[in-house]
């Protein structure tokens, strides 16, 4: 039977992410260490062949793929962007330590970030954009996607639809990092899961 590998890899570092900031909408490019880090993991190998490359329409996740698949031809898909953090976009867990709200949404208690989208609105978002993803690989019989985005991202997606099943933050990966989901369409069509196969690039599961 015909299987789907889809591998989800997050963007490299920016400045931001070397800060330890909060960026999710606001569209920074890599930072040269994110660029050099992301040089590196290419020449060490352990990135897979694809037919099919997606997006986050956001730079950092197009630059991404622009150095470790050169050339490649993505489509941006706007439900895989970050998280709108509203008030908390370019603050540190230090700046906001002594916000209750903060506190609260860190703790699960609070769903809705102030100013910026809620939990359930960024589940929904990107799992309508995943799934369409799935679906479309299937109806033209593609095998293999890339798919560059986020670290909230690969995380929520990870924990929605991998087996065998583990806590959101068990998914959360280095710059330049990932998983390998494979996808069986029998088993799809019954209930939207799939079968995490492995981490990303290769080198990091070894």
């Amino acid at each position: 039977m015909k299987t789907y590998k889809i591998h989800l890899i997050r963007h490299g570092l920016t400045d931001a992410n070397e800060r330890g900031l909060y960026i999710g909408r606001t569209d920074l490019p890599l930072s040269p260490a994110g660029l050099t880090r992301l040089l590196a993991l290419k020449k060490a190998g352990g990135y897979p062949p694809a037919r099919r490359f997606f997006t986050s329409p956001l730079l950092r996740c197009r630059q991404t793929l622009e150095v470790l698949y050169p050339g490649c031809q993505a489509e941006a898909l706007p439900g895989l962007a970050e998280c709108d953090f509203g008030e908390w976009e370019g603050k540190s867990v230090h700046a906001l330590k002594a916000d209750s709200r903060f506190q609260e949404w860190i703790a699960g208690g609070r769903s809705e970030i102030p100013g910026g989208e809620s939990a359930q609105a960024f589940q929904e978002r990107v799992a309508a954009a995943f799934e369409g993803l799935v679906e479309g690989l299937m109806r033209v019989g593609d095998t293999d996607a890339v798919v560059c985005t986020h670290g909230g991202v690969v995380m929520l997606l990870m924990a929605k639809y991998a087996l065998p099943r583990q806590p959101l933050q068990a998914w959360a990966g280095p710059d330049g990092g990932g998983f390998t989901l494979r996808v069986t369409p029998g088993i799809w069509m019954r209930e939207p899961v799939a079968e995490a196969v492995c981490s990303l690039p290769a080198q990091a599961a070894e």
